[in-house]
């Protein structure tokens, strides 16, 4: 891809997603939501709003951030990279590069709370300063990582977060489907059985990068249409209890170990399909709990094992403040 500057790519990104109506009306842009899912840091962000404020596709409003389109009360919703234009902007190798450091961080989060060097995360991949910046940004948007005191560190994660973590979710992510449901387009719908018939066929060998997709559909995507957008920014905060479980999946269960979700995706998707939003919420709610249990389960037979060889970029031993017992 061309040299483009970083606000360059995110104008075009953006302008082009509102012209084909993926971004909704009224939806509010915030710098710090939009730079994680950019990979860039706020500057760029904050130039391109900027220049499309200029433009007259967004606008300012009685609140933090700018409305997306001419038109349209302030909603609230999580934005998706689809939405927003950023999954044009992240080449595959750079996605198998995040998915790498994504494991290695959350390999070291089962322990504690690391610190995490930005310029030897740079040295150790072969890669500039400001891409190991975007792939901690990322690992940010995710719960892995968090920015204390000028230095970044790795958020710890044991089954009690787990647990609390999957517990938010089974109490917002029904109720956000059942109001979702009557609204829902086909569209996203069709896509999301397309990709879980496809997941079935070739089951278990699936990719770090289609079990998030599997993911996003039921948990992100079909989520985004409930018209409460608190609902929606609140479950933003439980995005850690996806990375845990795709990683354990790989780590744990192996290449031909079958596993029931894919099934208990089919339900909800079936009840979708069928128009009953109440028991497809029930179905997700069933799901969400086999799944808490499960990633529990997973989590501490792997914290009762070895801890991961050194890193060179994430320090040896765990802080002294928030030390997992």
């Amino acid at each position: 891809m061309a040299r483009r500057p970083a606000y360059r790519r995110i104008v075009e990104a953006l302008r082009e997603r509102m012209g084909a109506g993926a971004l909704p009306e009224g939806a509010v842009l915030l710098e710090g939501p939009l730079a994680t899912l950019f990979g860039s840091s706020r500057q760029p962000v904050r130039q391109a709003l900027a220049e499309l404020e200029a433009e007259g596709l967004v606008r300012r409003f009685d609140g933090r951030g700018v409305l997306a389109g001419r038109a349209g009360a302030p909603r609230r919703i999580e934005l998706t990279p689809e939405q927003v234009g950023a999954h044009s902007l992240s080449p595959r190798g750079e996605d198998d590069l995040y998915y790498r450091v994504e494991r290695e961080l959350l390999e070291r989060a089962l322990f504690g709370r690391f610190r995490v060097s930005e310029l030897a995360l740079a040295r150790h991949h072969a890669i500039g300063r400001p891409q190991a910046r975007e792939l901690l940004l990322r690992a940010r948007g995710a719960g892995l990582t968090e920015k204390r005191d000028a230095h970044w560190w790795t958020v710890p994660l044991d089954e009690k977060r787990l647990a609390d973590l999957y517990e938010l979710r089974r109490l917002l992510e029904p109720a956000a489907l059942a109001l979702a449901a009557p609204v829902l387009p086909a569209d996203p719908l069709r896509a999301a059985r397309q990709r879980l018939t496809e997941a079935e066929r070739r089951f278990p060998r699936l990719s770090t990068r289609e079990l998030d997709a599997l993911e996003e559909d039921i948990h992100v995507t079909l989520l985004r249409f409930c018209p409460n957008g608190e609902f929606v920014e609140a479950l933003s905060r439980a995005r850690a209890s996806f990375v845990c479980g795709k990683h354990l999946q790989h780590m744990l269960c192996g290449p031909d170990t079958t596993d029931p979700f894919l099934g208990e995706h089919g339900a909800i998707l079936g009840a979708l399909e069928r128009g009953e939003g109440g028991t497809a919420a029930q179905a997700l709610a069933s799901h969400l709990q086999a799944s808490r249990d499960k990633g529990c389960a997973r989590l501490a037979h792997h914290r009762a094992g070895p801890r991961p060889p050194p890193l060179a970029y994430v320090a040896d031993e765990p802080s002294e403040i928030d030390l997992l017992s």
